[in-house]
């Protein structure tokens, strides 16, 4: 008896739309591309119940005749590629004939489409991939309407996430073309409500000021670099030295306009940032490689994320070079801009560099150090503590006991989340202009959801519209210095949890976050009575020996533990 058999052509389908739609953003992210690929310059998408009910997308672009609209849904039929030798030179976003296959075979869809300067165009239903019906209609362009996705998979229907978190997936796929097709216009609605609305953008500069507003942009590096080795194009922005992030939100990788996820060339960036990042920070991008088609391959996963490079090496040598002399061009200027007077530290320490190249800091509030030392049994100890400052974030003192030594940024971020996750029982105080805070599509639909929440914590938000917040009142505890990067941090911070977890288990990872972005930063010169303050909340604090990471906040030293060190006991 035979055991093997062929699938029927409907299971066959079934199996190769679950390699190609993981879930709505999956068709809309495939729409899209085949709209690019027409010529659209205007791109409107509608979407309801995050892409489960209706996603509708609708372009400008040559559309197609009857017998093209019929023929668009059947397996591996394409207009892009002809000849094997075309699979080499693949310059077009789709190329495989398998998305509107993949997508009408789990769902209830209709094409309506005309050819470029005619009304007069074609309608096609399918349901389940079977064809229910074909008439004339006036058109113009194409417009597809996907309804009630995995309606006949109910196994894939019961994996997808909430109709919000389905949601950001969406603006996530739009925002990732439109970030690249700046010059194209793009609309997304979700229930009749806008999201996006990007008007045909002059540069990635101007478009990325649609999405995130010009403050962020102000915080980038251009960065352009034109045939390079082996005739590659870089041009993007990255982040100023400074401008970093507690996620890994913004950060966008392109290869010849297609937008894909390598992590050898994310290595890259990171790696030029080591001389200048903590370990737990993460640097903004937003970078294009062109590259010659010839020398990628792109046919090597079914949605089109990954890319086989040719010369891997040479690509991550060329980013890795390029992003360091933008770093140091940048930290140049600045030192430069300081020198003229156009710009001074923001605390009473002064930078310089010694003999070897390396950053130290010196404050002027710190007090000499003595010429011989004394002996520790014989020290006179006053109440006031002597402070003294051992670089970076470590504070020490002794206290006639021992000696203490603080991670004053550990120290204030326990402090700092206790109060956050009990409901900041604190003071807030308002601002007194309210700030306008623009943010991408995604990070502004999560703050609005739970701007509740977020007001018990002491954050005032007002649904402005247009992807921006007003912000009212803050946290007493919380500067309204670099309040974008917060509120993006913290958008990002709620959107790691289900939607069905418990608002207490949201809200402590929403404290942790805050208080990591709002506590002293390395380097700051704290006043004795800052400090003495700082001392006195941690002895009150319910852990006052571990930041809300697990790190330590202070380490003591005895008298004994010293003698033991220098081998006196």
């Amino acid at each position: 008896m035979p055991e093997i058999r062929l699938l029927p052509e409907s299971l066959q389908n079934l199996i190769a739309a679950g390699e190609v739609i993981e879930r709505p953003a999956s068709v809309v992210k495939e729409l899209v591309e085949n709209s690019i690929d027409a010529g659209g310059r205007d791109l409107r998408i509608e979407v309801q119940k995050g892409g489960k009910r209706l996603i509708r997308v609708s372009d400008d672009g040559r559309g197609m005749d009857r017998d093209d609209a019929l023929l668009c849904f059947q397996k591996h039929a394409t207009s892009k590629i002809s000849k094997p030798d075309d699979l080499n030179c693949i310059i077009t976003m789709g190329f495989r004939g398998e998305a509107l296959a993949s997508i009408t075979a789990v769902s209830r869809t209709r094409l309506r489409t005309a050819p470029e300067g005619t009304t007069e165009g074609t309608e096609v239903e399918i349901e389940g991939g079977e064809v229910k019906s074909v008439k004339s209609a006036a058109a113009v362009g194409t417009t597809v309407e996907v309804r009630d996705l995995f309606f006949n998979v109910p196994a894939r229907r019961k994996f997808l996430k909430s109709d919000h978190t389905e949601l950001y997936h969406i603006i996530e796929a739009v925002t990732s073309h439109a970030i690249i097709h700046p010059s194209l216009g793009f609309t997304l609605n979700s229930g009749g409500k806008p999201l996006l609305n990007l008007p045909v953008a002059g540069s990635l500069k101007e478009r990325l000021g649609q999405l995130y507003g010009t403050s962020f942009v102000k915080e980038l590096l251009e960065i352009r670099m034109g045939d390079g080795p082996g005739g590659i194009r870089v041009e993007g922005f990255i982040s100023r030295p400074g401008n970093y992030r507690k996620r890994r939100s913004h950060q966008y990788l392109f290869v010849n306009r297609r937008p894909v996820v390598d992590a050898a060339l994310r290595h890259a960036v990171y790696r030029a940032y080591e001389d200048y990042m903590k370990r737990e920070d993460h640097p903004i991008f937003f970078i294009h490689l062109e590259i010659d088609p010839t020398r990628i391959d792109v046919n090597v996963h079914p949605a089109k994320r990954e890319i086989r490079f040719v010369e891997r090496e040479l690509i991550y040598d060329v980013l890795l070079d390029t992003f360091r002399e933008y770093l140091r061009e940048s930290l140049r200027a600045e030192a430069g801009n300081v020198e003229r007077g156009e710009g001074s530290p923001t605390t009473p320490e002064m930078t310089v560099q010694d003999q070897e190249g390396v950053s130290m800091i010196y404050s002027t509030a710190l007090p000499a150090a003595p010429d011989h030392a004394a002996e520790p049994a014989e020290l006179a100890y006053e109440v006031q503590r002597d402070y003294i400052y051992l670089g970076d974030v470590f504070v020490a003192y002794a206290d006639g006991r021992g000696l203490c030594i603080i991670d004053h940024h550990a120290a204030h971020e326990r402090i700092l989340y206790e109060k956050l996750k009990s409901g900041l029982k604190s003071e807030t105080y308002g601002l007194l202009f309210p700030r306008q805070v623009r943010l991408g599509a995604k990070e502004y639909s999560v703050l609005v959801e739970y701007r509740e929440m977020l007001k018990e914590m002491g954050f005032d938000i007002e649904d402005f519209g247009a992807s921006t917040v007003i912000v009212r009142t803050l946290p007493g505890e919380v500067d309204e210095k670099g309040l974008e990067a917060l509120l993006s941090d913290m958008a990002h911070s709620i959107m790691e949890f289900r939607k069905d977890s418990p608002l207490d288990e949201i809200r402590d990872g929403l404290a942790r976050r805050v208080a990591c972005h709002a506590s002293v930063r390395g380097r700051a010169i704290l006043s004795r009575e800052e400090i003495n303050r700082l001392l006195r909340d941690l002895d009150n604090a319910e852990d006052p020996h571990h930041c809300p990471h697990g790190r330590p906040t202070r380490l003591y030293f005895s008298l004994d533990d010293l003698r033991k060190m220098f081998e006196r006991k």
